[in-house]
């Protein structure tokens, strides 16, 4: 099983895909959610939202602040601002 994954900041969609697991910078800690998580919602502070792909590469997206709400395995993240680690947007945190 897989999550389906999207991140949105006020630029545009910055990561939509399946990942098997990721972790969240949230306000009282790191946490991380698998499949099958229950329901939740929480705000998100400064850190990194780390997406664990199906091949074995790590995704890393730096955020300031924002929120999730993970339902039916599917995570939706709104963040300030972002961007992937692993390319260019252009954009500072």
């Amino acid at each position: 099983m897989m999550i389906d994954i999207k991140i949105l900041s006020p630029q545009g969609t910055v990561y939509d895909g399946k990942v098997l697991h990721v972790t969240f910078p949230g306000e009282m800690g790191v946490f991380a959610v698998y499949p099958s998580h229950a329901p939740i919602i929480s705000a998100l502070t400064g850190g990194n939202i780390l997406c664990f792909l199906e091949n074995g590469e790590i995704r890393t997206f730096p955020v300031r602040n924002g929120v999730v709400e993970v339902e039916n395995d599917r995570a939706t993240v709104c963040i300030e601002t972002a961007n992937d680690k692993n390319q260019d947007y252009g954009q500072d945190i």
